[in-house]
């Protein structure tokens, strides 16, 4: 019997269909610049399972989609930024060379030829904004170098186009919390600080920049 003949073209858009139906059952996430560096904020009520994390002193780590890809994606993030840290210098250890190493593991086929249903964001905040740094990679492996906002998820576009007019890098922290959290929700629903995860990387003296923002905080900026 023989096997059907299945066009290279066809196997890639069933993978990123497949990709794509995984991604879009999670929720979305923003990060942008405010005037003392970097925000995240991403759509999770879970206590637990976090979808922001720190890869390295001023390196942050986000994903959408399935999530035991993702972490174990940042997982490995974090010991080759280590790594790399070691074998020369923590100076070494930039944004664009963990990004890069994500595109190189995502965009491999598995050992089930199956996609990783997952996008992730890396951010990376610089001695000033213009040294800034915001990466995107899909879960082909392909890498975008971000302007001032990124989003990822499900409804990525219509959640940019609502912050689109907002983003303002000189913003305050408050302001561009109540900015992203606006752009989040949408005009038909609202979230509460209970259905969000907010984290920052602070410009500074400190050689650790990440900091997660407590839901009190974050309750008593957006008002719910």
């Amino acid at each position: 019997m023989s096997v059907p003949f299945i066009s290279p073209e066809q196997i890639t858009r069933e993978r990123a269909e497949f990709a794509r139906k995984g991604i879009s059952r999670g929720r979305a996430l923003v990060a942008m610049q405010y005037v003392s560096g970097i925000l995240l904020v991403a759509e999770n009520p879970s206590n637990n399972l976090r979808k922001i994390g720190e890869i390295y002193d001023r390196i942050a780590f986000a994903g959408v989609g399935k999530y035991n890809e993702f972490e174990n994606l940042r997982q490995f993030g974090v010991r080759q930024a280590d790594l790399m840290g070691f074998q020369f210098s923590r100076r070494d250890v930039e944004g664009r060379n963990i990004a890069n190493t994500f595109a190189q593991v995502m965009g491999q086929p598995s050992f089930e030829n199956k996609p990783l249903e997952v996008e992730i964001l890396i951010a990376e905040v610089g001695s000033d904004q213009n040294s800034d740094r915001l990466f995107r990679v899909s879960f082909d492996g392909t890498v975008l170098d971000e302007d001032c906002v990124c989003f990822i998820g499900v409804d990525s576009e219509v959640v940019l186009q609502r912050l689109g007019p907002l983003a303002n890098p000189q913003a305050s922290f408050e302001e561009a919390l109540k900015n992203a959290v606006s752009a989040l929700s949408g005009p038909d629903r609202s979230l509460k600080a209970v259905d969000l995860e907010v984290a920052t990387l602070s410009r500074g003296e400190s050689r650790r920049c990440f900091s997660r923002i407590s839901r009190e905080t974050v309750e008593s900026i957006i008002g719910q």
